[in-house]
């Protein structure tokens, strides 16, 4: 049984367009909360897994909308390769879909600094907090992904201070705009990237869907 790992309620309700019934388990785009998830989806009986959601970019030639579906996962510098199987099925082979490599982070990346350093390190072309607990796990996995802010973008800082329970909290967001509305620029840019990369995805699944 497949069970997947996302980091938002928000990625969960766009996978179950594609996966009706599986088990989904959101991490709260947290280290800890990612090891409840997983811990959750091996108790619901999951035998293979699939990593959902949005990544950072880290190439500079990746764009957000960009999605991959990954050949292989580096965890600190070890690498795991996705399941060939599970990856045509999520369509490793439409013309649009990127490859090559994903880095796994346990912490939010959060500037362009930062990004460059992995990208060098790694040469991985995007990065997540999700996706090396599902290549650790022993079991088939694939990783299916969005780019929802590119290499060259630092996250404003409320950005980093959202989400409560897997969704954005909006007292926070007022709460952080408040205190420092300079931020109001990046924080719109952003979500111009993250609509981009969530109707990338959906167009994405979809045509999953009609191919079956």
């Amino acid at each position: 049984m497949l069970g997947a790992l996302v980091g938002l309620k928000a990625e969960a309700k766009l996978l179950r367009m594609l996966l009706p019934d599986a088990p989904i388990a959101v991490s709260g785009a947290t280290f800890e909360g990612a090891c409840g998830a997983m811990d959750r989806l091996r108790r619901s009986g999951a035998t293979s897994l699939l990593s959902f959601g949005c990544s950072a970019g880290l190439s500079p030639d990746v764009r957000a909308g960009a999605v991959q579906v990954a050949a292989w996962v580096d965890v600190d510098g070890v690498t795991y390769e996705t399941d060939s199987a599970m990856r045509a099925r999520f369509g490793a082979a439409l013309p649009d879909a990127l490859g090559d490599g994903l880095r796994h982070s346990d912490t939010l990346v959060v500037t362009a600094a930062e990004k460059e350093a992995l990208y060098k390190r790694s040469g991985c072309l995007a990065v997540d907090m999700e996706s090396g607990l599902v290549a650790q796990s022993g079991l088939p996995f694939a990783v299916l992904r969005v780019v929802c802010d590119d290499a060259r973008r630092d996250l404003p800082p409320v950005a980093c201070d959202v989400l409560a329970g897997g969704r954005i909290s909006v007292p926070r967001l007022i709460g952080g705009l408040a205190r420092q509305p300079g931020q109001i620029g990046a924080l719109i840019a952003l979500g111009r990237e993250a609509a981009r990369a969530r109707q990338s995805m959906k167009a994405f699944l979809t045509r999953l869907a009609v191919s079956g």
